[in-house]
C-alpha cells in the first residue's frame, strides 16, 4: 500500500468528509449530504477550523481522502490539571476498511494529542458499533466510562 498522508482538513475537503460520515448505519440516518444542508456543515466546518483546540484531519492514499476524525484539545482541573486529547467522528472509507488505514489514522491522532501536551487520549463510540470496539480494544483502549448524552434538539412533549 502506498504511504498514508494526513493533514488538517480543508474547506474543499468538506463534501467527502460528510460522504465518509454518512456511509454507514447510523451516519445515514442523522446526516444530510445533499447541497440543499450543505450551509450548516459549512458554518460548523468554519468554527471547527478557526478554534486553535480543534483538528479536524483527513487521510489521505494516492491523492484520494480516504478517512477523517476530528480532534478536541481539552483542558480541566481533574488528573492535575491534565490535558486531554478527545477523539470524535473516525470514520474510514467502506471499501478500505480492513486495510489498517483505520488503525495509521488513529496512531497518528495520538501522536498529535502527545505532541499537544495531553496525557490521556479518550474517545466514545455507539454501543451498536461492535466493530469499533473490537478495533480500540485491540489499540490499547479501556472502556472504562458510562457515556451519557442529553439530546437538546429533540422535542419535549
Amino acid at each position: 500500500m502506498p504511504p498514508l498522508t494526513f493533514r488538517r482538513a480543508g474547506e474543499s475537503d468538506l463534501d467527502r468528509i460528510l460522504a465518509l460520515l454518512a456511509d454507514d448505519p447510523l451516519g445515514a440516518s442523522r446526516e444530510r449530504t445533499d447541497p440543499s444542508h450543505r450551509l450548516p456543515y459549512l458554518a460548523a466546518f468554519r468554527r471547527v477550523d478557526a478554534d486553535p483546540n480543534q483538528l479536524l484531519a483527513v487521510a489521505e492514499l494516492d491523492g484520494e481522502v480516504v478517512g477523517t476524525l476530528q480532534i478536541s484539545f481539552l483542558d480541566g482541573l481533574s488528573r492535575g490539571g491534565m490535558r486531554r486529547g478527545q477523539i470524535e467522528a473516525v470514520r474510514v472509507a467502506a471499501e478500505r476498511r480492513g486495510t489498517r488505514i483505520g488503525e495509521a489514522l488513529i496512531q497518528w491522532a495520538v501522536d498529535q494529542c502527545r505532541a499537544a501536551g495531553c496525557g490521556l487520549v479518550q474517545l466514545t463510540t455507539d454501543r451498536s458499533r461492535t466493530d469499533a470496539h473490537r478495533f480500540y480494544d485491540r489499540l490499547g483502549f479501556k472502556a472504562s466510562h458510562v457515556g451519557y448524552k442529553l439530546d437538546l434538539q429533540a422535542r419535549r412533549r
